[in-house]
């Protein structure tokens, strides 16, 4: 689904989550597959995180007066293909943002929220109109990190009823954690992955964005054309053993 969407030549995608769950990597994963001498990329971060050859990277400076909205005017009378914006944090950068995306431009840039259906209110509670949104928009990518189980020292073991219940469970089928071990300094865990609920702003989607219509109208419609929800996502690694259910929990707990 990510794919399909770096391929359109204009619109924005917006990558949403809370601090230090790898958006950034993400975004710079994204740039680098489209890094090539024929595109222009021009980002703007606070700060520049990773330096990338072939980029052109500005870094906020807002007691000169370079905001993320003032840069990104001035990124664009230079005529740039890709632009990355760091973070959507007000309406102003919201805006053009938007417009850059509808002048046949590709954007990206993050923002915080919980999930990916929200951001798309979001972003029209920052003072945007939805047919702006629904005309720019692409798609929006939630995404947060979960811990690895360390596979020195993990072993199966017998679910309780709270995780058969949650995980809905086989009969006899068994969940995996980390001893503990000096591989992983005794936690159990080593390293981390993503999990992630693409929403793609397909007709359907720009549909219920005209109307005003609600989050879980929209989260029903993205679900039936393919978004698995974070909950989801983590529960796929839960079951292959690559992390537990003490870290889907943690990340992507949900009172049913």
């Amino acid at each position: 689904m990510i794919d399909r969407m770096i391929k359109i030549p204009q619109g924005i995608i917006l990558i949403s989550g809370p601090t230090g769950s790898g958006k950034t990597t993400t975004l710079y994963t994204l740039l680098s597959e489209k890094n090539t001498d024929e595109v222009n990329i021009i980002t703007i971060e606070d700060p520049v995180e990773i330096k990338i050859p072939g980029l052109n990277q500005v870094q906020v400076n807002v007691k000169a007066g370079m905001t993320f909205a003032s840069g990104l005017r001035s990124v664009l009378r230079q005529d740039p293909d890709i632009c990355l914006v760091g973070e959507i944090r007000d309406g102003e950068t919201a805006e053009i943002a938007m417009r850059a995306a509808i002048t046949g431009h590709l954007v990206f840039s993050t923002i915080h929220t919980n999930d990916a259906v929200s951001s798309i209110n979001r972003l029209i509670d920052m003072g945007l109109e939805p047919y702006m949104v629904s005309s720019a928009l692409v798609g929006v990518v939630a995404q947060r990190l979960v811990r690895r189980i360390c596979t020195e020292c993990r072993k199966p073991y017998e679910p309780d009823e709270y995780e058969k219940e949650k995980l809905k469970l086989e009969p006899g089928q068994k969940l995996f954690k980390g001893e503990g071990c000096p591989e992983c300094n005794g936690s159990g865990y080593k390293g981390r992955i993503a999990i992630h609920e693409v929403v793609v702003i397909t007709k359907g989607m720009k549909v219920l964005l005209d109307k005003r219509a609600s989050e879980e109208e929209m989260r029903q419609l993205a679900v039936s054309e393919g978004t698995q929800m974070l909950q989801d996502s983590a529960r796929d690694l839960v079951l292959e053993g690559i992390t537990t259910v003490e870290e889907l929990n943690r990340v992507a707990y949900t009172i049913d």
